[in-house]
């Protein structure tokens, strides 16, 4: 039986992996989707590429799977790719999104295979501070959303990143602190059951009107601080 975890490098889809192991249903493999649809309503598209590293740090087996076209029978033929010849659980991050979370539903019934979310339908600054405190070193590599400007592109969101998103929201415009909506969108470069962490070695940032990028070129996976290299 295998255990998928539909992982995008982001700090839901890592964090929901991470419940997984630690409640039983200990994950095998982390999947990434490709879209070739840089604004995808169905998958995360920023740094992909970390997913890789991501495993590796973990100790997890990697696949990738290409979107092959922009459309939805594209995205669900390639999450049927995905999940399809398993019989494990699939794991998956979603926190509010019906449409993201009908469709994984809809193709893991076709397939045969239970889904997991445990973040479905709980409080968004609940899970980002429970996240937070798991001890997840979370990046902001892209902002989309008014409150959140360009100096917050690469800050890590810790506890009092979280404060200042709820601060911003309240004050000048309401806005989901977990990036359900798309405000923004993060990579996480270390945890506590990463054996090593991620040390980005090259990025670009973009601006484009209201929305900042921060593109990773190159990342390599480093000793955790205050270990000793191999």
């Amino acid at each position: 039986m295998t255990v998928t975890a539909l992982v995008s490098g982001g700090k839901d889809s890592v964090y929901a992996a991470y419940l997984a192991d630690t409640q039983g249903r200990t994950v095998d493999e982390l999947v990434v989707l490709r879209p070739s649809d840089p604004e995808s309503m169905m998958f995360h598209t920023p740094n992909l590429d970390l997913v890789a590293l991501q495993a590796e740090a973990w100790g997890k087996s990697y696949r990738s799977v290409e979107v092959a076209g922009a459309d939805e029978g594209a995205e669900l033929a390639a999450l049927v790719q995905a999940i399809e010849g398993g019989t494990g659980w699939v794991v998956a991050g979603a926190i509010a999104s019906s449409y993201q979370w009908s469709r994984l539903l809809a193709v893991a019934g076709r397939v045969g295979r239970p889904v997991y979310t445990p973040l479905w339908r709980k409080d968004p600054a609940r899970v980002v501070q429970e996240e937070i405190s798991a001890g997840l070193d979370i990046r902001l590599v892209h902002l989309a959303a008014e409150p959140l400007s360009e100096e917050l592109l690469g800050r890590r969101l810790d506890s009092e990143m979280l404060r200042e998103i709820e601060f911003r929201s309240a004050r000048l415009r309401r806005t989901n602190v977990a990036g359900e909506g798309g405000e923004y969108e993060s990579l996480v470069v270390d945890a506590p059951f990463f054996r090593s962490r991620i040390e980005l070695d090259r990025v670009e940032r973009r601006v484009e009107g209201s929305t900042s990028r921060l593109r990773v070129h190159d990342a390599h996976l480093a000793p955790k601080r205050g270990t000793a290299g191999p």
